[in-house]
């Protein structure tokens, strides 16, 4: 039996995006034991996951080094076949290089990547070289599940894998509560996630205070979020005489549920967008800073992208996004009209 462990301790979207390497993995290594690592706070993604053996939890927050070297202590005991790294930071490439893995892979631009036995190339599209030479819209772009699938295409083929999440009866059940308790109104909803871990990726709150006002009115408006989001939600709410906060109320598993259900899920380039494609959900992105060249976009045919019509000199300012607008207009976002969401 082949023993594999993927390696991704990023922010959520990006869990989200490397359940696709586990789902290719499975269909070509049915009897394979697959092995998961990730950051504390993205383990909810993976409760009962099917196809998971062991999820390994780095907690940076019982000390990141010590708690590494601990899981890194813990990964070699395993005696994994094929261990893949599908970050290209330091410390997750010291895991690597460690794991005692019998083939380790990862991509050239991890710093220690000269230690993998299988060194993939990692390409994404600089930002400078996208506003001289903006993409058009027919385009083929590389998405980061591409990038995924070039971690394992030796192992398995070259066909672009997906990704998915596997919410439990309980956490369906959590959803249908938690909307029939909420309101006597029928359960046709639209989900909108309004915020970001980046400023530049956010588009702002009075944009989708305008969006809430003109919103069919026979269907429920779901503001969803983490905990930390709630501010924001409750201004949006407020100000727009509409909608209801869920931030926090139901797990990463429920939130997913609660997409796959909505009509329509209106989200930033953020993890929400990444969540509505690994449940074929209806999703509708706005791209403010960022682009989809960078290949982060929807992967089903439900999904739909919204950016500023016109190229803008400044556009993409980076890979991730600011605290700010660099520039100080931030018309990347405040140029997109609402109308353009629902047309």
């Amino acid at each position: 039996m082949k023993r594999f462990l993927v390696i991704q301790t990023a922010f959520l979207g990006d869990a989200v995006l490397a359940t696709s390497i586990l789902e290719k993995l499975h269909a070509h290594y049915p009897d394979a034991a697959i092995d998961l690592v990730v950051r504390k706070g993205n383990d909810g993604l993976f409760t009962r996951h099917p196809f998971l053996r062991k999820l390994h939890v780095w907690d940076k927050r019982q000390g990141k080094t010590r708690a590494l070297f601990k899981l890194i202590g813990t990964i070699r005991k395993q005696r994994y076949d094929h261990v893949i790294n599908a970050q290209r930071f330091f410390s997750t490439g010291l895991m690597t290089a460690l794991s005692g893995g019998k083939e380790t892979v990862g991509y050239d631009k991890n710093p220690l990547s000269f230690l993998f036995s299988r060194k993939v190339e990692h390409q994404i599209p600089e930002p400078k070289a996208l506003r001289d030479h903006p993409v058009k819209s027919d385009a083929v772009i590389i998405h980061e599940v591409d990038r995924l699938n070039d971690l394992i295409a030796h192992l398995t083929d070259a066909s672009r894998p997906l990704p998915k999440l596997y919410p439990s009866a309980e956490d369906r059940a959590n959803v249908d509560h938690l909307l029939t308790f909420s309101s006597d109104r029928p359960i046709r909803y639209i989900t909108i996630a309004p915020a970001s871990v980046w400023f530049t990726k956010q588009w702002p709150a009075e944009k989708w205070i305008e969006l809430i006002k003109i919103l069919p009115k026979d269907q429920r408006v779901l503001l969803i979020g983490g905990p930390g989001d709630a501010a924001l939600c409750e201004r949006i709410a407020k100000e727009a005489g509409r909608g209801e906060i869920l931030d926090g109320k139901l797990s990463l598993l429920g939130t997913a549920a609660l997409m796959e259900g909505a009509t329509m899920n209106y989200v930033n380039d953020s993890a929400p967008l990444h969540i509505a494609s690994a449940m074929n959900a209806p999703v509708t992105v706005i791209f403010c800073s960022t682009v989809p060249a960078f290949g982060f976009g929807p992967l089903n045919a439900n999904g739909r992208i919204v950016e500023r019509l016109e190229p803008l000199y400044c556009r993409p300012c980076g890979l991730h996004g600011y605290k700010t607008c660099p520039e100080g207009h931030f018309k990347c976002a405040l140029d997109i009209e609402v109308a353009r969401l629902t047309g």
